[in-house]
């Protein structure tokens, strides 16, 4: 069976984010883990304005060349990590408005999440996603890697994992990879 193809989301649009430095050091993480091909997904270059379809994403008629083209390039993929930054509580008004763009899409595919703030991490970001992909049938996976912008990233703002990011990373893109495949089967 050929490789899954997963899409890791940067999940802002901020200029000076740290999504996308976060998204990279997961596909770096990810070539320890064979059976997935990890892309980068940067909402940044899909410049999708509020959302301005005028018939809901559930029929999948989509009038704009933006919408179609967004829509290409998460229909390609057998899952998703989503990289997102916490802000006030939950996730970046993009990541919300780019999801809110498709249906079909998203339906019947695999999750996990990597989240960043101040405080918790990004976990109150992560959470709040779960309950949106929910309801375009996104199957999420349990272990999220969290990470705190103050003790977990360089003075670069890179990644600076620590021991049980590690072992978080490893157990998520596990658990993404096997129900990815799963999620492959349903989807045939």
């Amino acid at each position: 069976m050929n490789d899954l193809r997963i899409g890791v989301i940067v999940g802002s649009t901020r200029p000076g984010r740290r999504a996308e430095t976060v998204a990279r050091w997961i596909i770096d993480e990810a070539a320890r883990h064979p059976g997935g091909t990890f892309d980068l997904v940067d909402l940044a270059d899909h410049d999708l304005p509020l959302l301005d379809e005028p018939i809901p994403a559930m029929a999948g008629n989509y009038h704009h060349p933006h919408t179609r083209r967004w829509a290409e390039t998460i229909a390609g993929y057998d899952g998703f990590v989503f990289v997102v930054p916490e802000y006030n509580r939950s996730i970046p008004a993009a990541l919300k408005n780019a999801v809110d763009y498709l249906f079909a899409e998203w339906r019947d595919k695999a999750a996990g999440f990597v989240g960043y703030g101040a405080t918790a991490g990004g976990s109150r970001a992560v959470e709040h996603l779960r309950q949106i992909l929910a309801e375009v049938h996104v199957a999420d996976v349990r272990t999220p890697v969290l990470l705190g912008v103050f003790d977990d990233f360089d003075a670069d703002g890179r990644p600076a994992p620590r021991p049980h990011h590690a072992k978080a990373v490893d157990m998520m893109l596990g658990e993404l990879l096997t129900w990815g495949r799963a999620l492959r089967t349903v989807r045939a």
